[in-house]
């Protein structure tokens, strides 16, 4: 498109001198040769106006489409970002619950076996004939494994609890930069 508008200048200016030519007598003398000259010096002059215009123009929309451009795939790769981010905080999320349960169970286990030693001494007092010592273990084991099991629930209740409040996460902080020819436009 702004190849016609050249060759359309180019054919005016072309034309215009044509008919100078035409109309200056055919024995030339300076003052014939001046009279000649300035007027192709106008059009000339006119011409390179109106193609810086024409080409200042084209410059403004093609940085304008480049911004637009980079505008969109800046704003393209921060959604990716941030979509990478949450599926990698949610892996990580999985991955801590996964490794917190195996921890819990390996635990429980242990404690689990405590527990039943501990009631098969108790166990082993009310066979001996040693039934209020055997009693107060088999009691004490029986509180502390209430107490533990009910704190086991509260902490787990709590942990849930932090896993589903969402949390925000900015991934990104950018500014929009302000270009040498952003500042001339608005100028």
């Amino acid at each position: 498109m702004n190849f016609l508008k050249f060759f359309f200048g180019v054919i005016i200016a072309q034309a215009a001198a044509f008919v100078l030519i035409l109309l200056s007598p055919t024995e030339a003398n300076m003052t014939d040769i001046l009279r000649l000259a300035i007027p192709l010096l106008i059009i000339a002059l006119i011409l390179a106006f109106w193609f810086s215009s024409i080409s200042g123009h084209h410059r403004k929309d093609a940085v304008g489409k480049v911004k637009d451009d980079f505008a969109h795939e800046r704003e393209k790769l921060r959604t990716h970002a941030q979509r990478a981010k949450e599926r990698v905080v949610k892996a990580a999320q999985k991955d801590i619950a996964k490794e917190t349960a195996k921890a819990h169970a390996k635990a429980n286990f242990k404690v689990g076996a405590a527990f039943a030693g501990a009631l098969g001494i108790g166990a082993l007092f009310i066979f001996a004939q040693m039934l209020t010592v055997g009693l107060l273990a088999i009691t004490a084991t029986g509180g502390v494994m209430g107490g533990y099991y009910w704190r086991g629930r509260r902490l787990q209740n709590e942990k849930f609890r932090e896993l589903e409040i969402p949390q925000k996460i900015k991934v990104i902080d950018s500014k929009p930069l302000q270009s040498k020819i952003s500042k001339e436009d608005n100028a």
